[in-house]
């Protein structure tokens, strides 16, 4: 485990501690910029399948992803790869646009 990662973890002064405070003093601003791109990504498909009032399994049969995959990319558990998240997205007629932070 890196340095880094130790610091955090055994870091007792956080407790009680903001989350953003906590963030600002332990990662570099692009590591916070890559959380923060990666949970609103993750909202959004979460928010897409929602609204088409899809639920994982049915998901599971529009895109070929098995269900766990998806909950665990859902709750960010797994770093999925591209052609998993295109055939999510494609599955429910969205896709990928790259856009400024």
């Amino acid at each position: 485990m890196s340095q880094k990662a130790e610091a955090i973890i055994i870091n007792p002064k956080h407790i009680g501690s903001s989350f953003n405070s906590f963030l600002s003093e332990n990662l570099t601003e692009e590591e916070i910029k890559v959380i923060h791109a990666k949970a609103k990504l993750l909202g959004e498909i979460i928010a897409a399948r929602q609204e088409l009032q899809l639920t994982q399994k049915k998901l599971e049969a529009m895109s070929g992803i098995k269900q766990p995959m998806i909950a665990k990319i859902e709750n960010g558990n797994v770093n999925p790869s591209l052609d998993s998240l295109l055939r999510l997205l494609v599955s429910m007629g969205k896709t990928i646009k790259v856009v400024p932070i």
